[in-house]
C-alpha cells in the first residue's frame, strides 16, 4: 500500500501529530490537505515538544518530504515563523517542504473579520480560534480569494487586493466599527512574503501523482477531526473545510482510486474545544480532573478542552463517513488511575434508541447516552511495549472498543513520546 489517509475520528486533538510522526519514519512524503493555522499537532521527541500548525508532522523525520496542499489556507506569517522555529532547532526544511501554488492565502482582513464576528454581541459565536480560517474559505467559495499563484503577478495582485480591501473596509467600519486597512501596506507585505516562500512553491498535485507512480509511500494528513467537518460535523460548530478522508482527494489533487487505506485516530476517551453539543461530556469537576491527567489544553490557543467518555456512536459514524480500516487509539495511559471507565454504546431520545447519528443540533443536544461500565486497571501503562503485556482490564477495554466499532486497533499510544507506542501483531 502506498497512500494512506490519517484522519481524526472525534472533534480533533486526537493525537494525529504523534501518529503521523511515527508513520512518517517509513514514509517518503506526508501531505496536509485542509485547514490552516487553527490546527495544532504536538510531537514530543527526546523530551522536546514541537507544535506544528501548518507544516506536516513528517518534517521531523529528515528523509521525509512534506506537502502543503491546495486545500489548505495559508497564513504566510505563521508559516514563515514555523519554518524559522524548525530551522532554529536544527530541522532542515529547504528542499523538503513543497507548497501548492493553488493554496489560498489568509489576509489580515480575514483575521479581523473572524475576531470581530466572534466578539460581536449581535452574532452567534461558535468558538473559532480567530485565525481567519472561516473568512478565507468564504472568499475562496465566493471566488474572490487570493491564491499563492497570485503573488507571481504584482499588478493582478494589486487589482484583486484593492477590490477586496475596499469591500472588507466597508464591513469592518460600518458593521463592526473597526479601523480600515491600507491596501498598499498589505500588498507590499505579501510581496515580501512571496520572496521568502518562492523556493517552496510548486505544482504539488503533479509532485504527488509522480510519487504515486513511482511507488512511494505517502501519508495524507488531515487537521481537526470528523465532527468538525463542514458537511458531516456538528454544524454550525464546525470548521470551514473537510477534515474527513474524502477531503484528501480535493485538497491534494489526487484521485480517490489512489488511496489504499484510512487510519482513524481516536482517543481512549473524548474531548472537544469550543462550543457545540457533546453527549458524553463530564460535569465540570470531572472534566477538570481529566484535563489535569491528560494535559487537555489546546495546542494552538491553550484553551481548556471539554472532556467526556469514549463515544462509540461518534466513532461508528466516523468509520462510516471516512471508510476507516484501523484505529490508532491514543492516550490510554490517561485512564490508568480510574477505577471505572464508561463507553457510550448508543443514544436515546424520549426513551427510544436511535438507529442513526442525529442530523440536527437540537436532537444531538437532547440525546441521553447509553453507557456500559468497564473496570479500570489501576496501574501504569506507559512503560509497556507489547499489547500482550498490557493489564488484563486494559486489554479488555481495547477489545470492547474494537467490538462496538467493528474496527481493529492497529496502533496504541500510551504516552507522548515516540517509544510509548505499541503496534498490533497484524500491523
Amino acid at each position: 500500500m502506498s497512500v494512506q489517509v490519517v484522519v481524526g475520528a472525534q472533534w480533533g486533538d486526537e493525537g494525529k501529530g504523534k501518529i503521523v510522526d511515527i508513520l512518517s519514519q517509513n514514509a517518503d512524503c506526508v501531505a496536509r490537505y485542509q485547514g490552516g493555522a487553527n490546527a495544532g499537532h504536538t510531537v514530543v521527541i527526546d523530551g522536546e515538544k514541537y507544535i506544528l500548525h501548518l507544516i506536516p508532522s513528517g518534517i521531523l523525520n529528515e528523509r521525509t518530504r512534506c506537502v502543503i496542499g491546495n486545500g489548505v489556507v495559508i497564513d504566510p506569517s505563521a508559516l514563515l515563523a514555523e519554518i524559522r522555529m524548525l530551522e532554529d532547532k536544527g530541522i532542515n526544511v529547504r528542499g523538503r517542504l513543497f507548497i501548492s501554488h493553488y493554496a489560498h492565502l489568509i489576509m489580515p482582513y480575514h483575521k479581523m473579520l473572524d475576531t470581530a464576528s466572534e466578539s460581536d454581541p449581535g452574532e452567534r459565536t461558535i468558538g473559532t480560534t480567530g485565525r481567519g480560517i472561516g473568512p478565507a474559505y468564504v472568499d475562496k467559495a465566493s471566488r474572490i480569494g487570493i491564491r499563492v499563484a497570485d503573488l507571481l503577478d504584482r499588478e493582478l495582485l494589486r487589482e484583486k487586493l484593492t477590490i477586496n480591501i475596499q469591500q472588507k473596509n466597508k464591513i469592518l467600519s460600518k458593521i463592526y466599527d473597526r479601523e480600515e486597512l491600507d491596501p498598499d501596506r498589505i500588498i507590499e507585505e505579501y510581496l515580501a512574503y512571496d520572496a521568502e516562500l518562492d523556493p517552496y512553491i510548486t505544482d504539488t498535485s503533479r509532485l504527488l501523482n509522480q510519487s504515486i507512480r513511482e511507488g512511494h509511500r505517502i501519508i495524507c494528513e488531515g487537521a481537526q477531526g470528523t465532527f468538525l467537518d463542514i458537511d458531516f460535523g456538528t454544524y454550525p460548530y464546525v470548521t470551514s473545510s473537510n477534515p474527513i478522508s474524502g477531503g484528501a482527494t480535493t485538497g491534494l489533487g489526487i484521485g480517490p482510486t489512489k488511496i489504499d487505506r484510512v487510519l482513524g485516530v481516536v482517543k481512549a476517551y473524548t474531548t472537544r474545544v469550543g462550543m457545540g453539543p457533546f453527549p458524553t461530556e463530564f460535569d465540570e469537576q470531572a472534566s477538570e480532573a481529566m484535563r489535569e491527567l491528560g494535559d487537555e489544553f489546546g495546542a494552538t490557543t491553550g484553551r481548556p478542552r471539554r472532556c467526556g467518555w469514549f463515544d462509540a456512536v461518534l466513532a461508528n459514524y466516523a468509520v462510516q463517513i471516512n471508510g476507516i480500516d484501523h484505529w490508532a487509539l491514543t492516550k490510554l495511559d490517561v485512564l490508568d488511575s480510574l477505577e471505572e471507565i464508561k463507553i457510550c454504546t448508543g443514544y436515546r431520545i424520549d426513551g427510544k434508541l436511535l438507529s442513526t447519528f442525529p442530523a440536527t443540533l437540537n436532537a444531538l443536544q437532547q440525546v441521553e447516552p447509553v453507557y456500559e461500565t468497564c473496570p479500570g486497571w489501576m496501574t501504569p501503562t506507559s512503560h509497556i511495549k507489547k499489547f500482550e503485556n498490557l493489564p488484563r482490564n486494559a486489554l479488555a477495554y481495547i477489545r470492547r472498543i474494537e467490538e462496538v466499532t467493528d474496527t481493529p486497533v492497529q496502533i496504541l499510544s500510551v504516552g507522548s513520546a515516540r517509544d510509548e507506542t505499541l503496534f498490533a501483531k497484524s500491523a
